[in-house]
């Protein structure tokens, strides 16, 4: 059985303060997710004073006059906040994990010692960057909203040039858009890009709900994201599309379900079922009083339940034999009775 990793992604929804990041890893803890998530960056070295805020940022933040590089601004994390969550983290039990967003939060990273990291969506095209996320060899998480197969394929080949295994690279399946509409959800893109690359599958989502992640682990991924956030009516760029802790806590639940449904691919008879063959299947029976010495036809059996006697799969090959002692309408035939 393999194990899907979950990922709560806590991203930037502690809004800048430390101790609601730490609630959040409490959170995640409690649910069973197997990361906490945040994100890593520098205000300044991500966006210009110019760059909008998105559309469902400007709603969520009820502030369309806003800068994006104001908004970030109040959503950063240094670093001593970093090494504080990655060691509260140890103790609860959960492992840390961030995305970079700029060079600088890379090195960041590298010194807060990680051993998984995610490229996000915004920066698969970035060339400088991929480079400098693949020459430290880390075990990657790369997603892939907004993305064609062609920036899939570039941005795997600059990792890989840059010294980061494709063994080691895991691909995100993901929609950029909070909430993501159903009908632009596509999960069937993930199981292309697996086909395509030769790569580990994930699906970072953002639907409502939680139905789209359990639909994903069905079909063959490997890690699942999902925002996590402690009450989605607090201000904020992305709590409206994350999940309660109870929320996050049923779809971990329903994921590691699915993990044990799946099974090995091999059609047999279940532990829990073998009690049922001869309850449920037919085995033959006599449809009237034969007498011994009978020679068998195709007319002599009836299949009736239960099913611990003789298979009617196998009535072709007794056509012809003798009964070897008197039946009675109605009796079980078993092997014995039947001349070998």
């Amino acid at each position: 059985m393999q194990h899907v990793l979950i990922i709560a992604e806590a991203g930037v929804n502690h809004n800048g303060d430390p101790e609601m990041a730490r609630r959040l890893v409490d959170a995640a803890a409690e649910a069973g997710a197997d990361y906490v998530k945040f994100q890593t960056f520098v205000a300044d070295q991500l966006v210009s004073p110019e760059a909008k805020k998105a559309s469902y940022q400007s709603k969520n933040t009820n502030d369309a006059t806003e800068s994006q590089l104001s908004m970030l601004k109040k959503l950063e994390l240094d670093e001593a906040a970093h090494v504080m969550l990655k060691k509260y983290c140890e103790e609860k039990k959960i492992h840390f994990l961030s995305t970079a967003f700029d060079p600088q939060s890379i090195l960041l990273l590298d010194r807060v010692g990680i051993d998984l990291v995610k490229i996000p969506s915004g920066e698969i095209t970035n060339l400088a960057f991929l480079k400098a996320m693949g020459s430290k060899g880390m075990k990657v998480l790369l997603s892939t909203g907004m993305s064609n197969m062609k920036d899939i394929d570039d941005a795997l080949s600059v990792l890989e040039n840059a010294g980061t295994e494709r063994k080691n690279i895991t691909v995100l399946h993901c929609n950029t858009e909070y909430p993501t509409p159903m009908e632009d959800v596509n999960l069937k893109a993930m199981l292309s890009i697996s086909d395509k690359f030769g790569v580990a599958i994930g699906y970072s989502d953002h639907t409502l709900g939680i139905e789209i992640p359990i639909a994903a682990v069905a079909m063959g991924a490997t890690v699942i994201e999902k925002h996590l956030t402690l009450n989605r009516e607090l201000p904020g760029p992305d709590h409206k599309a994350s999940l309660e802790p109870a929320e996050f806590k049923a779809m971990v639940k329903a994921i590691r379900n699915i993990e044990k449904a799946m099974g090995d691919g091999v059609k047999q008879p279940s532990a829990s079922e073998q009690k049922n063959i001869s309850i449920a299947r037919k085995s033959l029976h006599a449809r009237k009083s034969l007498p011994m010495n009978h020679l068998i036809t195709e007319d002599d059996f009836v299949a009736k339940r239960p099913g611990d006697g003789i298979s009617p799969m196998e009535l072709p090959s007794l056509i012809g034999k003798k009964i070897l002692r008197n039946i009675l309408e109605g009796q079980i035939i078993k092997a014995e009775d039947i001349q070998k």
